[in-house]
C-alpha cells in the first residue's frame, strides 16, 4: 500500500446538515418523516498543489511509460485497435452501473439496429466517450458544453432520463438508501444550487498543465463522482473524463486506455477508494488508476498483436480469392471496420448490392463474418475475431486487476 503523504494535505470533504422535505408523498413513514440530510460538501480544487510521494511518481511514470508504447506502436494496426479499445472501455464502465449486454446486442445498437435498453446504453456511452474525448483535439480545453453534450448522448434514449440529459441537475439526489428520501444514503452529494460552482472549479482543475496528468485525471474522476452533477449517468461520464485528460495532455494521441475493466473487475475497492478521496486521501485512487492503466496498457498490446495474425487467418479460411473482387475487397475493409452494415459496406466499397452479398455470404460460410441481424435488408455483420477479442480483452484485464494484491484501507 502507498502511504498518503502528509505533505499533499489534501482537505476533506466537509458535513453539513441541510432541511429535507420530499417533494412528493412516497415510501415508508420513515422516508416521509424525514426533516433532515447530512450532504457532503467537497473542497475547492482548482488551485490545489497536490506533492507526490516518491514511490506514487514512479508508478505514475511506468503507467504513462506503458501507455505510450501502446499508443505510438503497433502502426498500421491503431485505427482498427482504436475503435477496439474505446468499446472495450465503454462497455466495461457501463458494467460498473450494472449495465450489460452481450457483444452482438451492442454492435447492433451501435449501428442503429433495434436492440434492448441496456445494448442502446452501451452504444451511446460509446458516442458520448469518443465525443468527449474529441472535444479536446489538439489539446482544446475541457468545457463544461462538452460534457453536457457528451451527457445528453448518454441518457438520450433512456425514457426516465432523457428529460434530464445534457442538463445539470436541479434537485438533490442521494446513493443508497431509500428510492424516496435519502435516508440510509451511502452518499448525499452538495445540494443542487452549489453545482454550477463546482463543476467551474473542477473544469478550472482539469484545464492546468502544472501537475502529473494521471493524477490530475484521476482527482478529476473522483472529484466529479463527488459533485454528483446529474441526476443520472455520472459514473459514466465521470470515467470519460479520464481518458479525455490523457488525451489533453498527450499521454495518449490515438487510443483509448480500457482501465474500466480493471475497475470494474475490483468494483468495491473502486467505491472504497472514492471514499479514501472524500476523507482526504487522494493518493490511493492515483496510484489505483495508475496500476489499472498499466495493466490495461499491456493487455491492449497483446490485443494488438493477435490483431496483426487476423488478416492473414481470414485470407486462409477464405482460400483463393480473384483480385479486385468484392471478397477481396472486404477482406481489406475488415480490419477498419470490425462491425458493418450493408449500406456502410456498399458506401466504402463502391459496389452494388448484389455483388456486396455475394462477397459477404463467402465470408460468413468461411466463418469470417458473423449475421448480427436476422433482417433482409440493411443487414449488420461483425467480424468474429475481433467481436471475441473485444470480449477477451476486457476479460484478461479483470483477470490481472482480481490478481492484484488487495489494497488496505486508509484511515
Amino acid at each position: 500500500m502507498i502511504e498518503v503523504s502528509a505533505s499533499a494535505r489534501w482537505p476533506r470533504h466537509r458535513l453539513e446538515s441541510r432541511p429535507w422535505r420530499q417533494t412528493a408523498r412516497a415510501g415508508t413513514r420513515e422516508d416521509r418523516m424525514l426533516t433532515e440530510v447530512t450532504v457532503w460538501l467537497p473542497p475547492q480544487i482548482a488551485e490545489l498543489r497536490l506533492p507526490l510521494a516518491p514511490e506514487l511518481s514512479s508508478t505514475i511514470e511506468q503507467a504513462v511509460r506503458d501507455i505510450a508504447v501502446l499508443d505510438s506502436g503497433h502502426g498500421k494496426n491503431l485505427n482498427p485497435l482504436g475503435v477496439m479499445l474505446l468499446r472495450t472501455e465503454s462497455v466495461a464502465s457501463s458494467k460498473i452501473e450494472h449495465v450489460e449486454a452481450d457483444v452482438s446486442d451492442y454492435a447492433r445498437a451501435l449501428h442503429g439496429m433495434k436492440s434492448n435498453p441496456s445494448a442502446v446504453s452501451m452504444a451511446n456511452a460509446t458516442v458520448a466517450l469518443d465525443h468527449l474525448i474529441g472535444s479536446v483535439h489538439d489539446g482544446a480545453e475541457v468545457t463544461l458544453d462538452a460534457i453536457l453534450r457528451a451527457h445528453k448522448t448518454l441518457m438520450s434514449d433512456d425514457p426516465s432520463e432523457a428529460a434530464y440529459a445534457g442538463r445539470v441537475r436541479g434537485v438533490q439526489n442521494w446513493i443508497g438508501g431509500s428510492d424516496h428520501a435519502p435516508r440510509n444514503a451511502l452518499y448525499v452529494p452538495p445540494p443542487p444550487e452549489t453545482v454550477d460552482a463546482y463543476l467551474d472549479d473542477l473544469i478550472r482543475f482539469i484545464n492546468r498543465t502544472d501537475l502529473s496528468a494521471m493524477a490530475q485525471a484521476a482527482i478529476a474522476h473522483a472529484q466529479f463522482e463527488s459533485i454528483h452533477p446529474f441526476t443520472d449517468g455520472n459514473g459514466r461520464i465521470g470515467r470519460a473524463l479520464v481518458n479525455t485528460v490523457f488525451r489533453r495532455r498527450g499521454v495518449t494521441e490515438q487510443v483509448v486506455v480500457p482501465l474500466a475493466s480493471a475497475l470494474v473487475a475490483r468494483k468495491d475497492d473502486y467505491f472504497d477508494l472514492l471514499t479514501d478521496y472524500r476523507l482526504g486521501h487522494p493518493e490511493p485512487i492515483i496510484a489505483a488508476f495508475a496500476r489499472a492503466s498499466a495493466i490495461a496498457a499491456r493487455e491492449s498490446r497483446a490485443t494488438a498483436a493477435r490483431m496483426e495474425d487476423f488478416p492473414q487467418g481470414w485470407r486462409d479460411a477464405v482460400g483463393t480469392v480473384r483480385a479486385g473482387s468484392s471478397v477481396a475487397r472486404l477482406l481489406e475493409l475488415l480490419p477498419q471496420a470490425p462491425v458493418f452494415s450493408a449500406e456502410e459496406a456498399e458506401a466504402a466499397l463502391g459496389v452494388g448490392t448484389s455483388a456486396l452479398y455475394r462477397g459477404v455470404d463467402r465470408l460468413v460460410q468461411a466463418g469470417v463474418l458473423r449475421p448480427l441481424t436476422t433482417r433482409k435488408r440493411n443487414q449488420v455483420w461483425g467480424v468474429g475475431d475481433t467481436l471475441d477479442e473485444l470480449d477477451d480483452l476486457s476479460s484478461r484485464i479483470g483477470l490481472v486487476a482480481r490478481q492484484a494484491p488487495r489494497r488496505a484501507r486508509v484511515g
